[in-house]
């Protein structure tokens, strides 16, 4: 495939947005996704079984686990730059106090459904131990973050197993990255259309070098009449065929929550990380969300860069606790391109997320619509 191709789909070869002539601004990288930030991993293992009447601890099942390695499963240990912002505090993301308190985090980041984050953590954690004994040696704080999938997902079925945390690292690699309903987002809604997991890059050039930003989203927010595609209102003249709204209350329309991890090479500080998060929201805004009470919307942002500058470990001797780190970081006066190729890239993963998908049915007959293609190409031929 060329790299124009992996614009235009999918893995599976499912249709991503700029296949249904969407124009976005900004230049991507090759894969347009987060591993075209060098080192980055993603991995998933999916869950989908049964279909039918819920009974607990039976299904029907779509749920799953989604791992994102910053440096790849060789490059654990390391402590990353981080920076977090939470939207809108109703979710979750395990290890968030000590990103906010060191700027720093150096495990894996796992995202799963709500109900499964003590099972994806234990997973995590089993896997550093296995893998990097030296790193779980001393203490580890994994990130896992979530989304409700209640509506199609047996959610209080304890389905995900720690184990299963394992299965999505020890799968994780660079290159282009499936979309859609798998991993983590296998059971999410988006805008009441089918949501789940969407990506996209960004190329950043500053002081004679190509740097990239690369965003992953498990998306499940919005109501219907919110959805806006590059800058067209198109939610409210799709307003049949949606079962979600009528599941849910008017007042909870918009629940569900978003979670975001964006990763970049470029040497940053820990506040300009957190810069970088604050601002993913605005490319969710520009597809239209206002930010429901119900969607829980947390950003974690992490560099690659300057490995070892940022670690905590426990120091080894008194000549190691007089050494000063050294790290090198954009100044905060140029920071705009970056804060730019934030919003665009996370605005592109929201729509990649919609398009990459099927209607799916899951518990107790729960339907979530697919976003009509054929629409949106319309939309954007007139």
């Amino acid at each position: 495939m060329t790299d124009r191709s992996h614009h235009l789909a999918t893995p599976a070869g499912k249709k991503r947005a700029r296949a249904l002539h969407v124009p976005f601004d900004g230049e991507p990288g090759p894969f347009n996704a987060i591993t075209d930030v060098p080192g980055v991993e993603v991995g998933y293992h999916t869950l989908i079984v049964g279909q039918g009447k819920l009974k607990v601890g039976h299904g029907p099942v779509r749920t799953g686990v989604t791992a994102i390695l910053p440096r790849g499963k060789q490059g654990v240990g390391p402590a990353c730059a981080a920076g977090l912002h939470s939207f809108n505090g109703n979710g979750e993301m395990t290890g968030a106090h000590w990103i906010n308190e060191a700027g720093s985090f150096n495990t894996p980041v796992m995202i799963t459904n709500t109900h499964a984050v003590g099972a994806v953590h234990r997973g995590a954690l089993n896997w550093v131990v296995k893998h990097c004994p030296e790193v779980a040696a001393e203490w580890l704080l994994p990130v896992v973050a979530e989304t409700w999938d209640g509506y199609l997902n047996d959610i209080n079925g304890d389905h995900v197993k720690p184990e299963m945390a394992g299965l999505a690292l020890d799968a994780a690699s660079s290159g282009p990255v499936e979309e859609g309903s798998i991993g983590g987002g296998t059971g999410m809604n988006c805008y009441s259309f089918k949501g789940g997991n969407g990506t996209a890059s960004r190329l950043v050039k500053f002081s004679g070098q190509n740097y990239m930003i690369g965003v992953f989203l498990q998306c499940n927010f919005g109501s219907r009449h919110e959805l806006t595609i590059a800058g067209k209102s198109i939610g409210k003249n799709l307003s049949a065929d949606d079962p979600i709204a009528d599941y849910y209350s008017h007042k909870a329309q918009g629940a569900g929550s978003c979670i975001g991890i964006l990763a970049t090479n470029a040497p940053l500080l820990p506040g300009q990380l957190q810069a970088l998060a604050r601002r993913m929201p605005l490319g969710l805004a520009r597809t239209g969300t206002t930010g429901s009470h119900f969607s829980g919307d947390i950003f974690l942002a992490f560099s690659t860069a300057n490995a070892g500058a940022f670690d905590s470990g426990f120091p080894q001797s008194d000549a190691d606790t007089a050494k000063l780190a050294n790290a090198q970081f954009v100044p905060w006066s140029f920071m705009d391109d970056f804060y730019t190729a934030t919003v665009q890239a996370t605005e592109e993963s929201v729509i990649n997320a919609l398009v990459a998908n099927e209607t799916m049915a899951g518990r107790d007959g729960n339907r979530s619509p697919h976003l009509p293609h054929e629409a949106v190409i319309t939309l954007f031929k007139s």
